[in-house]
């Protein structure tokens, strides 16, 4: 599952035994993967201030899970060629270690391996410094997004009203993709070529009559351009003095006269227009020879240590990948400002939550600061009611109100304003990395 619960509870020893009875049940019932998850001692401030940011942070978490999600669907729309590679480019740079930031990590990996990025975002500032630093860069990003998506929105609409006019009916689509220089007498001071729409039904006739449906009509001068369902597009070739009187003609025999006179300029103009917004649409992704030649990595050629819970002592298992080459190379400037800024926007988003939980634990167990967050990922869908019972049973002695009220949707808790359903006896954050959905 792509979905995980971020818990903290206070670190006394008590609830540390409580973690470890509920890491324990978890794992006999094989219903999560648990471990630890590292936050900073970051500088409290005031119990006044730290209101305020929980406030800030739950809106702020929510702008930045919804800028990730549009510029993930951004992916989807600019790889339209190659929707199945689109997950292959929503990675996260780098984080773990300083000599690993340059190295392209899957989502599942770098939320289960977070570490503060303590150069972005310095723990030693105050608090409501770190959150206005993530709150503009965000700001930014979308700001940028904006733009960028814009431009691209107007560059596909062009290019589908010019596509859309190549495939309409002989009576009002393009023809600079089907006419040539040669279909035409041009040049010449008395005869022109005209276009005319035969019904399909009434070929036989128009080849019959078109010579006699006025004078001065050059004898064997029809010729069939392209036709669709309804009808063909002939040309034929006249006297200018009998332009007139032909069109009329042709009317009264159901053979229309298409408007259309060969500008050498204006069909080399148009084609090269088409031939232009198709490569610049093109090049807005083109193909990355790191993520759509290799797929991403899951942790590139370092052993990585995670602390499961339960058995500190115990690393998990590293990963080793190739190393990577050709870094952006043949990646178009939309689809690489997108994979760059969706990490940069992701990064951000799960320092936001660790923010979350420490102001949320600190406001929830007070001072000093003293507690344990933990990410579970449960194994699947149907096994997050076992959970929440196990959680609930777990650490009902934090808020025995909040607890029942779990139970007995009826309860109200004093003082809250959110629904009971949001609400637990420990410190709760979900995550879910679907957003694709």
């Amino acid at each position: 599952m792509s979905e995980f619960w971020l818990i903290s509870a206070p670190g006394d020893k008590e609830n540390l035994q409580a973690l470890e009875r509920m890491n324990t049940v978890t794992s006999k019932s094989n219903l999560s993967n648990n471990t630890k998850f590292a936050i900073p001692d970051f500088k409290v401030g005031t119990l006044d201030s730290l209101v305020g940011l929980s406030d800030e942070l739950g809106k702020l978490d929510t702008f930045a899970e919804s800028l990730i999600k549009r510029m993930a669907q951004s992916v989807v729309e600019v790889m339209e060629d190659a929707k199945g590679k689109v997950q292959e480019n929503l990675l996260a740079n780098g984080g773990l270690k300083e000599k690993m930031k340059c190295l392209k990590i899957d989502l599942t990996s770098f939320v289960t391996h977070f570490e503060w990025d303590m150069a972005k975002y310095p723990a030693k500032q105050p608090l409501v410094s770190v959150v206005d630093t993530l709150a503009k860069q965000l700001a930014q990003i979308e700001t940028d997004l904006k733009s960028r998506t814009a431009a691209y929105n107007t560059l596909k609409t062009n290019l589908e009203n010019l596509e859309k006019k190549s495939r309409e009916n002989l009576f009002t689509r393009t023809l600079s993709d089907i006419v040539n220089k040669d279909d035409f007498v041009l040049g010449s001071e008395y005869l022109i070529t005209l276009l005319v729409i035969v019904p399909k039904p009434s070929y036989v006739q128009w080849q019959k009559t078109y010579e006699s449906l006025s004078d001065m009509v050059v004898p064997r001068s029809t010729k069939l351009i392209t036709e669709d369902k309804e009808g063909g597009l002939f040309t034929v070739t006249l006297f200018r003095k009998v332009i007139d009187d032909f069109k009329t003609k042709a009317k009264e025999n159901k053979f229309t006269v298409r408007e259309f006179y060969y500008d050498e300029k204006e069909i080399k103009r148009e084609r090269e227009e088409m031939t232009r917004l198709l490569s610049d649409k093109k090049q807005q992704y083109q193909t990355s020879c790191v993520a759509l030649k290799k797929g991403p990595s899951t942790f590139p050629d370092h052993k990585v240590k995670v602390t499961p819970l339960g058995n500190p002592d115990r690393p998990a298992a590293g990963h080793t990948d190739r190393e990577r080459e050709c870094e952006g190379e043949g990646e178009g400037p939309l689809l690489r400002w997108l994979k760059v800024n969706f990490s940069e926007a992701f990064i951000a988003w799960i320092h936001i939550k660790a923010l979350r939980v420490f102001v949320e634990s600190v406001l929830r167990y007070g001072l000093p600061v003293n507690f344990q967050a933990v990410l579970l990922q449960p194994h699947k869908k149907s096994s997050t009611k076992r959970l929440r019972e196990v959680l609930n049973s777990v650490f009902r002695h934090l808020d025995e109100v909040a607890a029942a009220s779990l139970l007995d949707a009826s309860v109200e808790i004093p003082g809250l304003q959110l629904n009971n359903q949001d609400y637990f006896p420990y410190v709760y954050f979900h995550i879910d990395l679907s957003l694709l959905d």
